[in-house]
């Protein structure tokens, strides 16, 4: 049996009954959030580490704030925070621009554009098992309440939520609800994650593919069908141009508009990845695939030494706006949803190995995109050369398969790959097709 989550977006139907709790429960996790960042810029600034969820716990446990929720919602918020405190840390080390996660306030102006007031926004509240009651049969959930919001009878110990989901749609074994403010609509809504079980699928067949990651093209697949693909990183290359220029002219780094467009720009960059793993899962699924080897990225950021590396001032950009290991978590799971195996291997040399004779020179790689072999005097794409190199895994010991392609198989496909463009509305189409259908 394969364990899957589902989440399922719901309509709350007794909006005006629960509105004013999820309120303050809301503005209590705003509160939460600024109170830890207090602490943990407090405790970077004398130590220069950055506290993890535990710590933070460990330490607020017994603040007011921590009470303002159910024990398992403040430990999400902490949680939240120590992953955006290390998210910061990791990307301060190339970019000097970076800014630690910023506090959660949003400022009010009067006509003249002098700041009238500030108060907390509505944040995300997450309630885990511990604080879920669950009735199936009404479409209900009971949620508890933070200690300080506990000022009714017993009973009004919960926020009692009624909900509608899409028709169709069943929701058991419900593990979170996630109540989200929408300051389009203004109104909540819920988000229940479920966790199914499903019987594993048998691999769509037996043939391999690799991924390579990389900078200019985001993603280069090579399968032993003959066939390989380009993703390139264009439209994820324009987000990271464009939201780091429009967050520096906000006067408030943890203001509304900062905060809308760190979350915009958050969205985009998810729905890029999970539409390029469908992608790619897709075209595993056509040509056979039963295994995808992906390049271990711990070489990407560091060098031998352990150093950043230095990839110039735009490659730092692109590099650093792109959560790689949290890409390749997602296609290994919607791979796995499809009995397809997702296996890590080793990237070293695949760049400057020819993958058609094994000849090692780093000199070959002619250019960023361009590979070209002296000994047969073939040129072909570089990334899907090292696509290639990856899905024979060249560094495994003892390996049963080569670092050179079989005397049987053709060099074209390494030449003229596959270009997949990425498109808002319809994820990722054939290069010709997109130009085909621009006005």
């Amino acid at each position: 049996m394969l364990e899957v989550h589902r989440t399922h977006q719901a309509k709350i139907l007794n909006r005006s009954q629960v509105e004013d709790s999820l309120d303050r429960h809301g503005w209590s996790a705003s509160k939460l959030w600024n109170v830890a960042n207090y602490h943990s810029r407090n405790v970077w600034e004398e130590t220069g580490e950055i506290p993890d969820h535990g710590d933070l716990k460990d330490e607020l446990k017994t603040h007011p704030t921590y009470k303002g929720l159910h024990s398992q919602s403040s430990q999400r918020v902490l949680e939240e925070l120590a992953e955006a405190f290390n998210s910061w840390c990791e990307k301060s080390k190339s970019d000097s621009r970076a800014n630690p996660p910023g506090y959660r306030k949003q400022n009010y102006y009067d006509d003249q554009g002098r700041r009238v007031h500030e108060e907390h926004p509505r944040s995300t509240v997450t309630w885990k098992q511990n604080g879920i009651r669950h009735d199936t049969k009404n479409n209900r959930v009971r949620l508890s309440k933070g200690a300080n919001h506990k000022d009714h009878p017993k009973a009004w110990e919960y926020i009692l939520v009624e909900y509608e989901t899409r028709p169709g749609v069943d929701v058991e074994n419900l593990q979170q609800v996630r109540a989200i403010y929408d300051k389009a609509t203004e109104r909540w809504e819920l988000h229940l994650v479920c966790k199914d079980e499903i019987e594993t699928p048998d691999a769509p067949g037996t043939e391999s593919a690799g991924v390579d990651l990389g900078i200019c093209n985001f993603a280069a697949v090579a399968y032993s069908t003959e066939e390989a693909d380009l993703y390139p990183g264009n439209r994820l290359k324009q987000d990271g141009y464009y939201f780091p220029k429009e967050l520096a002219k906000c006067d408030d780094s943890g203001g509304e508009r900062a905060t809308r467009l760190h979350k915009k720009w958050s969205e985009r960059r998810t729905h890029f990845f999970h539409a390029l793993a469908k992608h790619i899962v897709e075209r595993c699924i056509e040509n056979d695939v039963g295994r995808i080897n992906v390049g271990k990225l711990a070489g990407v950021r560091e060098d031998e030494n352990g150093e950043s590396k230095n990839w110039g001032s735009h490659g730092n950009l692109d590099l650093h706006g792109w959560a790689f290991d949290r890409f390749s978590n997602i296609l290994e799971y919607k791979a796995k949803v499809e009995g397809i195996e997702v296996v890590e291997v080793d990237e070293r040399d695949t760049s400057k190995t020819c993958c058609v004779c094994g000849r090692e020179d780093e000199s070959q790689r002619v250019e960023r995109g361009l590979y070209v072999c002296e000994d047969h005097d073939d040129a072909f794409n570089a990334d899907v050369n090292g696509a290639e190199n990856i899905r024979v895994d060249i560094n495994q010991s003892n390996s049963e398969s080569s670092a050179s392609l079989d005397d049987d198989r053709s060099t074209g496909w390494l030449a003229q790959p596959g270009v997949y463009l990425y498109d808002l509305s319809t994820g990722f189409q054939p290069q010709a097709q997109v130009v085909d259908s621009k006005p």
